[in-house]
């Protein structure tokens, strides 16, 4: 079973992961419409799809969900990628790591940094890859020690976190980005959403069969229930 701290919803997710985005950001609202933001946290850890599937971010893929997901959050942030594919980020291992850092300088660290990773990714087509882009994404978010997140990032010590998350996913404990976990054994899957391909992914339409952003409401109400000590 998911181990989650009392008054606190676990978010299982990839940082370039579009359906993430839209939960994130939900998160986010849904947390500050019920007047929850002083008593839930967020508790962001790594699926790194580049891991567990063997291989790079899947352009195509990315490039087919943007669409629809941007239709369901668009104040979320989004901009269809425009850069060089060669600035394309194949990996999300060191901004993951930098998520993980952040939680020794409190929540609201880690949860603003992995936020701004994410609105850098999607909105300003940044190379989330790249260190400078990380440490840039730190020194704009106001929660973080961007000195002190350079220091614990340069001597690699949140990997071991990074990939014990990792093991959760390929476990089956896991099962895609993102998931959400809650203290009493709540688990929701890419909450509220339904979703096919119409054919091959990442070479055919993204299908929404279904949507339903009130759930959030629910997972954060019984994350409340559960006060931290």
């Amino acid at each position: 079973m998911i181990s989650v701290a009392p008054g606190t919803v676990a978010v299982y997710a990839d940082l370039a992961c579009p359906w993430a985005h839209v939960a994130v950001h939900r998160l986010w609202r849904t947390r500050a419409e019920l007047g929850l933001t002083d008593v839930v946290r967020f508790d962001h850890r790594a699926v790194l799809l580049e891991i567990i599937n063997r291989g790079t971010l899947p352009k195509p893929v990315i490039d087919a969900e943007v669409p629809v997901t941007a239709k369901m959050e668009p104040d979320a942030g989004w901009r269809s990628w425009d850069e060089p594919d060669w600035r394309w980020p194949v990996s999300r291992l060191l901004a993951a790591e930098a998520v993980q850092a952040a939680k020794a300088q409190g929540p609201a660290a880690s949860e603003a940094l992995d936020r701004a990773l994410r609105r850098a990714f999607f909105a300003d087509n940044a190379c989330i890859t790249m260190r400078h882009v990380i440490l840039a994404a730190a020194e704009s978010s106001a929660e973080v020690d961007a000195a002190a997140l350079r220091e614990a990032l340069d001597d690699g010590r949140a990997r071991a976190a990074v990939l014990a998350h990792v093991d959760d996913f390929t476990s089956g404990q896991v099962v895609t980005s993102p998931h959400l976990f809650t203290a009493d054994g709540g688990a929701w899957a890419n909450p509220g959403v339904d979703f096919h391909w119409a054919g091959r992914p990442g070479a055919s339409p993204v299908v929404l069969d279904d949507d339903d952003p009130t759930v959030y409401r629910r997972i954060l109400t019984r994350a409340a229930q559960q006060p931290r000590p």
